[in-house]
């Protein structure tokens, strides 16, 4: 097994204890690139200046480079360092954080849910998005519509994607980009959080674009993350939790599995210049995997860390990243999973006789299921 393995395998846990023991910043000789796989060298990389979220020579991935896909990818304030990263980031994310959960539980239990594989497939992969985009001021069967596109448009950000994904990735990036600017030029939306976003940023940056790629970008992260937490909690539940669903703790259940069986299981952090992290010395050019589901599960991080734990104290998690990167829905992602998984629940699904597989991915672990 390796680090890009693992995050799809059945249970890396084990070889992940196995790179911390070896070291929590070591290089790997057959991938060529260091990994950092303790919480005290996770927290040094993602929080150290010299570490970007980029390497310099390839801002954007040639892959879309020259395309729509390629011009948002290019203005994500999550692949960007300095003002372009703090700009829109100071716009969306305060006003993210001030949502009402009581408006986001109500826009999640409006949608039908079957009590079947594909109920859950949609619940988990279609529903997160339609939420956002309805909290944006899309009308329910437009966000049906930006949830697709954001599904093709996801396929941009997998080095993964064959020439006919990337193909429409492209072609999703445009379409996107016009119902956004659609909604922006609509003087009847009433979104009161998309009304607020849009009077931060235009104290920072009079470039649209920029705000239109970001919100894109909140889709995209919407999509992905927020499924496989979703599916993994209610792996989870299945799997440790003998306890009834009406007196379930569906926070903690959440923020358990967070740290338990992340979503994100590695990130990547190129270095931009010497430095010395950790005692180990780091050159310009050099790539460092971050593996988070390792780090969460140190035991100097969490106590008894292999446990799932509902009532556990002072939990602790890299999943949505710290520092400067840290995620700017985190709050959102939380109470859309929280909902989505009580919903689900309220179904009367039976989790036992599901089966699942993970999807292809290179740092996701999001499972999809089948009766």
């Amino acid at each position: 097994m390796d680090p890009i393995i693992a995050a799809t395998h059945p249970d890396p846990y084990p070889y992940y204890a196995q790179l911390r023991a070896e070291g929590g910043l070591a290089f790997h000789q057959g991938l060529n690139l260091w990994l950092a796989s303790s919480a005290r060298a996770v927290a040094a990389i993602l929080e150290h200046p010299d570490c970007h979220v980029r390497p310099a020579a390839e801002p954007v991935p040639m892959a879309i480079a020259g395309g729509m896909a390629g011009s948002v990818f290019g203005r994500l304030m999550r692949m960007n360092e300095g003002p372009s990263q703090r700009c829109p980031r100071s716009a969306i994310e305060p006003e993210l954080a001030l949502l009402e959960a009581g408006k986001v539980k109500a826009l999640v239990a409006a949608r039908f849910i079957t009590p079947d594989a594909e109920g859950l497939h949609n619940a988990m992969f279609r529903g997160p998005v339609c939420v956002v985009a309805v909290l944006l001021g899309f009308s329910p069967t437009q966000a049906r519509i930006i949830s697709e596109l954001t599904a093709d448009f996801g396929a941009c950000l997998s080095p993964l994607s064959d020439q006919a994904q990337l193909a429409d990735a492209q072609i999703a990036a445009e379409q996107l980009s016009g119902y956004l600017l659609e909604l922006l030029d609509d003087p009847d939306n009433r979104s009161t959080l998309l009304g607020n976003i849009r009077r931060r940023f235009a104290t920072e940056s009079p470039d649209q674009q920029v705000l239109i790629a970001n919100l894109i970008g909140l889709f995209s992260q919407t999509h992905e993350a927020t499924a496989g937490l979703i599916g993994n909690a209610l792996i989870a539940l299945n799997r440790h939790l003998a306890v009834p669903h009406e007196s379930l703790q569906m926070d903690d259940l959440i923020a358990e599995t967070l740290r338990f069986d992340p979503p994100v299981q590695n990130t990547r952090r190129f270095v931009a210049a010497d430095c010395v992290i950790e005692g180990v010395r780091l050159n310009a050019g050099d790539v460092v995997l971050v593996v988070l589901g390792a780090a969460n599960r140190d035991p100097l991080l969490n106590t008894d860390p292999g446990l799932f734990m509902l009532d556990r104290p002072n939990r602790r998690s890299f999943t949505f990243g710290v520092g400067r990167h840290e995620c700017p829905g985190r709050l959102l992602a939380l109470e859309i999973a929280a909902a989505t998984v009580r919903e689900v629940l309220t179904t009367n699904i039976q989790l036992g006789g599901l089966r699942w597989v993970y999807r292809r991915s290179l740092n996701g672990r999001t499972p999809v299921f089948s009766s």
